[in-house]
């Protein structure tokens, strides 16, 4: 190599991307009933388009262009899309699943009905904050310290 030349940039690996080409479910691995929508997500994804994934391990994050921050997944689920473009949160998470699980897609339209996404955000919210009251931990060691808002 000769002075003039610029070494290129390493290439990210295929390791680096556990999930290629699926959409990655980031949860709270600590949260009983998270860890039990994951399960229910596994069986109902016929079609293998979803990884599931503790959003705990900061490391096996997949990329994304936008970004992801720890507080935030502790707080609402996350969906890395698998084109790894767009990261949905919340009830606009599990909107975007519906259409891809077959057993739901009938019934994803009826989740964009004028009210609907409203009032699902607010339930999809309040489920999320109590949802260490709502399915007992073991022992209380899930339970978490976040800041009230």
């Amino acid at each position: 190599m000769s002075v003039t030349e610029v070494p290129a940039e390493p290439q990210p690996t295929e390791s680096a991307d556990p999930a290629k080409g699926k959409a990655v479910v980031l949860y709270d691995g600590m949260c009983a009933l998270c860890q039990r929508g994951a399960r229910l997500l596994k069986r109902l994804d016929w079609l293998k388009r979803f990884h599931g994934q503790d959003c705990r391990d900061t490391a096996s994050w997949p990329p994304c262009a936008e970004p992801l921050n720890l507080t935030r997944m502790l707080e609402e689920m996350h969906v890395v899309t698998p084109d790894r473009k767009r990261a949905l949160c919340g009830y606009k998470a599990i909107r975007w699943m519906l259409w891809r699980l077959p057993l739901t897609m009938l019934f994803a339209p009826l989740f964009y009905i004028p009210g609907v996404p409203w009032i699902g955000n607010k339930v999809y919210l309040w489920v999320a904050r109590k949802r260490y009251d709502l399915v007992p931990c073991k022992d209380g060691v899930c339970r978490l310290n976040l800041k009230k808002k």
